[in-house]
């Protein structure tokens, strides 16, 4: 049994990034639909998270309509990949098993994969800074930590309980 704090950081780490992942979803429909909405996360217009989620690489990280085209199933919000990976984390994150914690871990290798290509997009393609984003990459890393953990906790052999012997004289 993993031990009881880890599931408590792995909660608060993943409903703080589906929070992060459903405000993003309704900034960019917001926008979509109101091309003169004000998020909260716009502050100027170096720092604006809807530029970014509106941009290209803010569906389907910006490659999926270029191999697949706009009406792919798969050309979807970023952020509807975010909540799906939060809700996996939490799911699997209640399932003791070393084939869950490997699993955990390997998605969360992909989503530091997508954070590093989207930071890149983010700081030299768009210029621009995404409070959002940035959360949601350290919450990301984060969550790699918290796996990597999990799994080592749960592929160490258990050690032998040393006996508390009384010597006798």
């Amino acid at each position: 049994m993993e031990p009881g704090w880890e599931r408590a950081v792995r909660a608060a780490l993943c409903v703080t990034g589906i929070g992060l992942s459903v405000y993003a979803y309704h900034v960019e429909t917001s926008r979509e639909r109101d091309p003169e909405y004000t998020a909260l996360c716009d502050i100027n217009p170096d720092i604006s998270c809807s530029k970014v989620f509106t941009s290209r690489w803010g569906r389907g990280f910006g490659l999926v309509e270029g191999i697949l085209g706009a009406q792919s199933l798969l050309n979807q919000p970023n952020s509807v990949f975010g909540i799906l990976f939060y809700v996996l984390q939490i799911a699997l994150g209640f399932v003791s098993s070393v084939a869950a914690a490997a699993t955990l871990l390997v998605t969360s290798l992909v989503s530091i994969a997508g954070s590093l290509y989207l930071a890149y997009v983010l700081f030299y393609i768009l210029e621009d800074f995404c409070v959002i984003c940035i959360t949601t990459y350290v919450l990301n890393f984060s969550l790699l930590l918290l796996n990597a953990v999990r799994l080592r906790y749960l592929t160490a052999k258990p050690q032998k309980k040393k006996k508390n012997k009384r010597k006798t004289h």
